[in-house]
């Protein structure tokens, strides 16, 4: 225990904050494929009881060796115009027409509302504010997403936050065409073909990217949880190869979801896939022309579109003839529960990668030790007979051996100790600075 005390003076003490990232690869096999096929069950996927999102693992969930990934889950807002209006007065819209139908569809409302009260918040009315295309909640236009696929990251892999600038994912929009079994390889190659720019329609599609790249220079911070962006889309192999698909939009991509980078949260738009059951469509945004139209717009200069017909995401085994290829708009308006939504999504995935960061912050106490001060140790061995162990001689200087740094509080209570990775000789004929670093 320390006799002798000295304080800290502001100029002592500084603090600093230290960035330090992991890349984050999450290759599709891992999110499909790898633990088995849905016909059978995949291992490494977590479904529960009240079917309200999907669990993915690294591994097998029932391993002790699995690692959390995500989960992933579906939200619908109510006010969505590809539903048919109440006209019975139920409470529902008329798509939906059977008690699972109508259950399916509240799970959807209930956790798009849940994901507003967390993401967005409230207006100054008190209301809950919608999924905002350009994070701009002051404009009057109708530019809200309605349909939302909600990818939460586990904190393993997000740790503080993730890396502004560095979210890339990969997404296959593939074609009608598909085997019976989506799992099988010649599925795969189906989902992320490229288009070969046929004028029949036939298989435009191939792997849309969706990044956020610029955010570092430009983020929002008008949410309950922290920072986010704007994730934008390009097509890399389809119709329109690594250009605009909406040449309304003159920047470097299609606005298509947001990206939250301390709750480790992506809301993916999903109305550019779903407005239509047959309509050739883009990812841009309304279409002037009908004020009612909030999903994709039409644009007459496209060698082909992005048709939802192409997007089978499930495997119906339930459809008359055994097996039957269901597209988004199709799920999105029917009885599919979320872990349908989910299981056809995580098959369109062909990557997801980003950096994550943690945050070091430290602060830093420089303990400087004078020509006259601390000559002389607390260790009860350095006196012997009342005398300097360490004296032969009475005019000789004291001398001491520092080997350990302890701050204390204002009461004199040790709060931490420092080890010396060696002795420092101290003597009236010297001065220490001992830089001590606490981080946390």
């Amino acid at each position: 225990m320390a006799t002798t005390f000295k304080s800290f003076l502001s100029s002592d003490v500084t603090t600093t904050r230290t960035m330090l990232h992991e890349s984050v690869p999450i290759t599709g096999s891992i999110l499909a494929r790898t633990y088995g096929d849905p016909t059978n069950g995949e291992t490494n996927i977590k479904t529960y009881g009240h079917a309200m999102f999907v669990s993915v693992y690294d591994y097998p969930y029932l391993s002790s060796s699995s690692n959390h990934l995500m989960d992933i889950t579906f939200g619908t807002h109510p006010e969505w115009d590809g539903y048919e209006p109440d006209t019975n007065n139920s409470g529902f819209p008329d798509d939906f027409t059977t008690t699972a139908g109508e259950t399916q569809y509240l799970i959807r409302r209930n956790v798009y509302t849940q994901m507003q009260q967390i993401l967005v918040g409230r207006d100054p009315n008190n209301n809950l504010r919608k999924f905002d295309r350009d994070g701009n909640f002051s404009d009057t236009a109708d530019d809200v997403y309605n349909n939302c696929v909600f990818i939460s990251f586990s904190r393993l892999l997000v740790k503080d936050e993730i890396k502004k600038g560095t979210f890339r994912l990969e997404l296959g929009v593939g074609q009608t065409d598909l085997s019976v079994d989506y799992t099988a390889n010649s599925a795969q190659t189906q989902i992320f073909q490229p288009a070969d720019h046929d004028t029949d329609g036939s298989d435009e599609g191939g792997t849309v990217l969706i990044t956020d790249t610029g955010a570092q220079d430009e983020y929002r911070v008008n949410s309950p949880v922290g920072e986010y962006a704007i994730l934008k889309l390009q097509e890399i192999d389809g119709p329109d190869d690594l250009t605009n698909v909406d040449d309304t939009v003159t920047n470097d991509g299609i606005p298509v979801g947001l990206i939250y980078y301390q709750a480790g949260i992506i809301v993916l738009n999903l109305d550019w896939m779903a407005d239509s059951a047959d309509t050739p469509a883009d990812p841009g945004g309304p279409n002037e022309s009908d004020e009612n139209y909030s999903g994709p717009e039409d644009d007459a200069n496209l060698s082909g579109g992005i048709t939802p017909n192409y997007l089978n995401w499930f495997w119906d085994p339930d459809q008359a003839g055994g097996s039957e290829a269901i597209n988004w708009y199709t799920m999105i308006k029917g009885a599919y529960t979320i872990n349908n939504l989910a299981e056809g999504f995580r098959h369109r995935i062909n990557k997801i990668q980003f950096n994550n960061t943690t945050e070091l912050n430290s602060t830093i106490y420089f303990c400087r030790a004078k020509a006259n001060e601390f000559n002389y140790s607390s260790n009860p061995s350095y006196l012997s007979g009342s005398k300097i162990a360490v004296k032969e001689n009475s005019t000789d200087m004291p001398v001491s051996y520092i080997t350990t740094v302890g701050l204390y509080s204002a009461d004199q209570e040790l709060l931490a100790v420092a080890k010396l990775s060696e002795p420092l000789k101290k003597d009236p004929t010297n001065e220490l600075a001992l830089r001590v670093r606490l981080d946390y």
